[in-house]
C-alpha cells in the first residue's frame, strides 16, 4: 500500500500563523478562565474553539496531500482462473457449482471491478489446469482440466513477464494444488498475488480416498496388501465399504468399516492373491454401504463427486520362469520334497545337479596315450567325449525341467559368468567346499554381490563348518561364522520357533494371524539334525531358532544382504522330516519352501529392467521410462536398440450386475517409442511419456544388440490418475493461498470485496507510478470541520447559559 504524505507549501506563513495561534490561545484562555460555575464545560468550549481556529490557520500554510499511484495504462495486471475439474464441486446448500459461480463472476456484464482494472491497468487473462493458456474473455472455461497446477502457472507468469511492469496477479481458485505436494513454492520472483478463494470451508458430504499404498510380499495366501485411508464427511456412524475389482469386474476383496466422526479418516487393509504372474490391474472403490448403486447410476449420488471414490492400482508379480540351481553332494530326500513343492509354482524352475559318486579313483587304468576316460566303458554306446565319465572326476546327474537346453550343465557347475548368471538363485546342500575350485567360489560370490542373485545353503552333513567353508569366498558371504565351532554332543528333538524378526517377515509365517501361527509351531515335529555355527554376523537377522531337550537355543535360519543379492543359511539338516508327519504338515512344508525361494528371488534383476520415474514438478504427470540393459555377464550393454510399446488399459468396473459380473475394456491403441541412450549412465536408455487418460498403462521393452540379436523383453505397468490429487481434498486450501499472498506482498481478497479491491489497487505499490497532490484548503470537508467545531462550542455555551 502506497503511503501519502503531507507537504506544507506556504512555509513563509509559518511564523505569522504561529503568532496568530499563540495570541488566540492566550485570549481564549483568559476569556474561558476558570470560574465556580461550569468549569468542565468551559474546558470543552475552549478545546473546540481552539481546534477550529487551528484548522483555519493551517489553511494559510497551503498544505498539500501528496502520494504515488500506478500510472494508468502503464502497468500490467494478470487475472488467472482455475479451469480444473475440482471446480465442478458443489458446496453444501449451494445450488450452483464452484465453476458456475466463478464463470458468472468473470463474465457478468455489470462488474465494476473489471472495468476499474481495465481503466488503470493492461489486463491479461489466463486459464490454468495442467498448463497455462491465454484467454480473451474467459468464455473457454469448461472446468474439465485434469490438474490444478498452481505452482507451474505462477512460475510461468513470472518467467513470461520477467522485466515487464507487472503489478500483480488476481488468482481465482480453490487452492488445491496438484503440483505442490509439500505445499511450498519459491516466491522470490513472483509478483504480488491476490487470491480469491472459490468455495466454502464447510464440510461437504463426500467419501474420498486419501492415501493408497500397495505392498507385495511372498506370503503365499495373500501376497498383495492394499492399505487405504478413507475420509468420509457427512457419514458419521455409517458403514463404509471398500472393494477391489479385477479387470473383468470380478470382486476379489472387500472390507467394511464404521465411519468415525467427520474429518477423521478410517483405514482399510485388503489382501488379495493374483491368479497369474506379471503385471495386473485392479480398481479400488469406496462408498457408503447403502449407496453402492451410485457406481451404476452416478446421477443418483448424494456425494459432492465420485471422482475421488476409486483408484486404479497396478500389481507386478514378476514374470517367470525364475531358474534356481540346486547342488547336492548326494541324492537325498531334501531335493525330493523341494522339487515337489516348487512344481506347484508355475513361475519357478528347479534345475538339479546332484553328485552320485565322488572324485576318488580306486584303480589306475592304463589306456591309450592321451586317454582320460575309463577304458572299461570303451566301445559301449555312442557317447560323446563330453558324456563319457572320467574316472578322476565326480559323477553328476543333471535333473533338467522340460524344455531346457540339453547342453545345460554338461560340464558340471558353471565356470563362466554367462553360464551361472542365467540363474536367479543357487541352493547348496550336503556339499563340501572342495567340490568347487577357487575361481568357482569367487564366481559364486560375484553372482550374489554383483549380479544380485540369491544364495541358500542348507544344513546337510557336509555343509557349513562340516564342509570346511570357513575362510572361503562362499563362507564370507554367509550370515554366520563357521570358524571355531565348539565340539559338542549332537542335539536332538529340536523344536523350531520364530524370533522377533521372524514374526515381522511375512514369508517366514504360514498363517494369517499370530494365534494360528503359534498353534502351528507347537504341533510341528521335532528335527534331529542341526549343523551348528559359532555366531551370527553383524547385520544379519535370525529368523528362526531351535530349542533342544536341554532348553538350549540355536539359530536355525539366518539371512542377510550381501552386495546386490540375498543370502540365507538354514542350519537344520532334515527339513524333510517335517513333511513325513502328516498331510497337513506336508502342505505346510511345501508352502514354507515356496515362500523361502520366493523371498530368495524377489529382488533379483533380469537382463532388462524397466523403471517408471515421475518427472519432478511436471503438472502433466509426465514420466521417465528408464530401461537398463545388461549383457550375459550382467555388464551394462551399450549400442543396443530399445523399442518400447506403451498400451493404455482402460477399465470399466461400474457396470456390476447382481451376479457380480462386470465389463472390461482394453484400449488396443499401442504407441511404439524408441528410447535414447542416457548421457550419464552406461547401459541406460530413457524416454519421456505423458499419459493422456486416467487408468493403467502397460509398457513392453524389446531389446536387440548392435548385431541385431535379440537380447530379451521386459514389461512394467503404472497408473495415471490426476483426479486422485485434484479431489483429495474438497475444502478450499485457504492456508496455502494466504501463505503465498503474504510472502509475495499481496493479500486474500474476498469475492464480495472485489469492487473495493479494484478501486484501491492503483494506490498500491506498482512498478510504474506517478505523483499526485491534493490541496487540503480546497476541500470543503476542512471548512465543514472547522465550522462544526465553532457550532459545537456555541451550542455548549448556550446549553449551559454561559456568557
Amino acid at each position: 500500500m502506497c503511503i501519502a504524505t503531507l507537504v506544507i507549501s506556504g512555509r513563509e506563513w509559518v511564523w505569522p500563523v504561529s503568532l496568530f495561534l499563540t495570541a488566540a490561545l492566550v485570549a481564549l484562555a483568559w476569556s474561558y478562565r476558570p470560574s465556580p460555575a461550569g468549569g468542565a464545560i468551559r474546558g470543552f468550549c475552549l478545546f473546540f474553539k481552539t481546534l477550529g481556529l487551528a484548522v483555519l490557520a493551517t489553511c494559510l500554510l497551503d498544505p498539500l496531500w501528496s502520494g504515488q499511484r500506478a500510472r494508468p495504462g502503464a502497468n500490467l495486471f494478470v487475472v488467472i482462473a482455475d479451469n480444473s475439474q475440482g471446480m465442478q464441486i458443489r458446496d453444501r446448500g449451494e445450488p450452483r457449482s464452484r465453476g458456475e459461480l466463478l464463470h458468472a463472476m468473470l463474465t457478468a456484464d455489470k462488474a465494476d471491478w473489471r472495468a476499474q482494472l481495465e481503466e488503470n491497468f493492461q489486463v491479461r487473462r489466463y486459464l490454468f489446469d495442467a498448463r497455462l493458456q491465454s484467454t480473451r474473455d474467459f468464455s473457454e472455461l469448461a472446468f474439465d482440466g485434469r490438474a490444478s497446477a498452481i505452482g507451474s502457472a505462477l512460475r510461468t507468469i513470472a518467467d513470461r513477464y520477467q522485466g515487464q511492469p507487472l503489478a500483480g496477479v488476481l488468482l481465482f481458485t480453490d487452492g488445491n494444488a496438484t503440483d505442490m505436494p509439500d505445499g511450498k513454492i519459491d516466491t522470490t520472483s513472483l509478483p504480488p498475488l491476490y487470491p480469491v478463494v472459490i468455495g466454502r470451508d464447510d464440510a461437504i458430504k463426500d467419501v474420498a480416498l486419501q492415501k493408497v499404498t500397495v505392498s507385495q510380499t511372498v506370503f503365499e495366501d495373500a501376497p498383495v496388501t492394499i492399505q487405504a485411508d478413507v475420509l468420509a464427511d457427512g457419514y458419521a456412524g455409517s458403514s463404509i465399504v471398500a472393494q477391489v475389482l479385477d479387470r473383468a469386474g470380478k470382486k476379489v476383496a472387500e472390507q467394511t468399516q464404521r465411519s468415525p466422526r467427520d474429518g477423521e479418516a478410517v483405514s482399510f487393509r485388503l489382501q488379495l492373491r493374483p491368479e497369474k504372474g506379471g503385471v495386473a490391474f485392479y480398481r479400488l472403490r469406496v462408498s457408503a454401504r447403502d449407496e453402492l448403486e451410485q457406481f451404476e447410476k452416478p446421477e443418483t449420488t448424494a456425494e459432492a463427486t465420485l471422482a475421488n471414490n476409486s483408484r486404479v492400482l497396478v500389481v507386478d508379480r514378476g514374470q517367470g520362469p525364475y531358474r534356481i540351481l540346486y547342488l547336492s553332494g548326494r541324492p537325498n530326500w531334501e531335493y525330493k520334497f523341494l522339487h515337489r513343492a516348487l512344481d506347484e509354482d508355475e513361475q519357478i524352475q528347479l534345475v538339479g545337479l546332484i553328485r552320485i559318486a565322488r572324485r576318488e579313483p580306486k584303480f589306475d587304468f592304463r589306456g591309450r596315450p592321451g586317454e582320460s576316460s575309463n577304458p572299461l566303458y570303451r566301445g559301449f554306446s555312442n557317447q560323446s567325449k563330453e558324456e563319457i565319465e572320467r574316472y578322476d572326476q565326480p559323477v553328476l546327474i543333471r535333473l533338467l525341467p522340460p524344455g531346457s537346453d540339453t547342453a545345460e550343465l554338461v560340464g558340471g557347475f558353471p565356470k563362466a559368468p554367462e553360464e551361472l548368471y542365467a540363474y536367479h538363485a543357487v541352493i547348496v546342500d550336503d556339499l563340501e567346499s572342495e567340490f568347487f575350485t577357487r575361481d568357482q567360489m569367487l564366481l559364486l560370490q560375484k553372482f550374489v554381490s554383483e549380479r544380485g542373485g540369491g544364495f541358500l545353503m542348507l544344513g546337510g552333513a557336509e555343509s557349513l563348518h562340516e564342509g570346511k567353508y570357513e575362510r572361503t569366498p562362499v563362507g564370507e558371504m554367509l550370515p554366520v561364522y563357521l570358524d571355531h565351532v565348539a565340539e559338542l554332543k549332537p542335539s536332538t528333538n529340536l523344536h523350531l520357533t520364530l524370533t522377533r524378526e521372524g514374526w515381522l517377515q511375512p514369508w517366514a509365517r504360514l498363517r494369517s494371524n499370530e494365534a494360528e501361527e503359534k498353534a502351528r509351531l507347537e504341533t510341528m515335529p521335532a528335527f534331529q539334525v542341526l549343523n551348528r555355527v559359532r555366531d551370527i554376523k553383524p547385520g544379519a537377522s535370525v529368523i528362526a531358532t531351535v530349542q533342544d531337550e536341554n532348553a538350549h537355543n540355536f539359530p536355525a535360519l539366518a539371512v542377510q544382504r550381501f552386495g546386490n543379492g540375498r543370502v540365507a543359511t538354514l542350519m537344520v539338516g532334515d527339513v524333510w522330516r517335517w513333511g513325513l508327519h502328516d498331510e497337513a504338515s506336508h502342505r505346510d512344508m511345501d508352502k514354507a519352501w515356496r515362500q523361502l525361494t520366493r523371498w530368495l528371488i524377489a529382488d533379483v534383476p533380469g537382463r532388462i529392467d524397466i523403471r517408471i520415474e515421475p518427472k519432478r514438478d511436471d503438472p502433466n504427470q509426465a514420466l521417465v521410462l528408464q530401461v537398463r540393459v545388461r549383457d550375459k555377464k550382467f555388464q551394462p550393454l551399450d549400442n543396443a536398440s530399445v523399442v518400447l510399446t506403451v498400451r493404455a488399459i482402460t477399465n470399466d468396473f461400474a457396470r456390476i450386475g447382481s451376479a457380480g459380473e462386470g465389463r472390461s475394456q482394453t484400449n488396443s491403441n499401442a504407441v511404439r517409442l524408441v528410447a535414447e541412450p542416457s548421457s550419464t549412465e552406461s547401459g541406460l536408455y530413457e524416454l519421456t511419456y505423458v499419459p493422456r487418460e486416467t487408468g493403467g498403462y502397460l509398457a513392453e521393452a524389446v531389446v536387440t544388440d548392435s548385431a541385431g540379436a535379440d537380447v530379451g523383453r521386459a514389461q512394467a505397468g503404472w497408473t495415471a490418475d490426476p483426479a486422485a490429487d485434484e479431489f483429495r481434498s474438497l475444502k478450499p486450501n485457504r492456508a496455502l493461498l494466504e501463505t503465498i499472498a503474504r510472502q509475495t506482498g499481496g493479500e486474500v481478497v474476498p469475492a464480495a470485496r472485489l469492487d473495493s479491491f479494484a478501486a484501491k489497487l492503483p494506490n498500491r505499490k506498482a512498478p510504474i507510478t506517478e505523483s499526485w497532490t491534493l490541496p487540503l484548503w480546497h476541500r470543503s470537508a476542512v471548512f465543514l470541520f472547522a465550522l462544526a467545531c465553532f457550532i459545537t462550542e456555541w451550542g455548549l455555551r448556550r446549553w449551559k447559559g454561559l456568557a
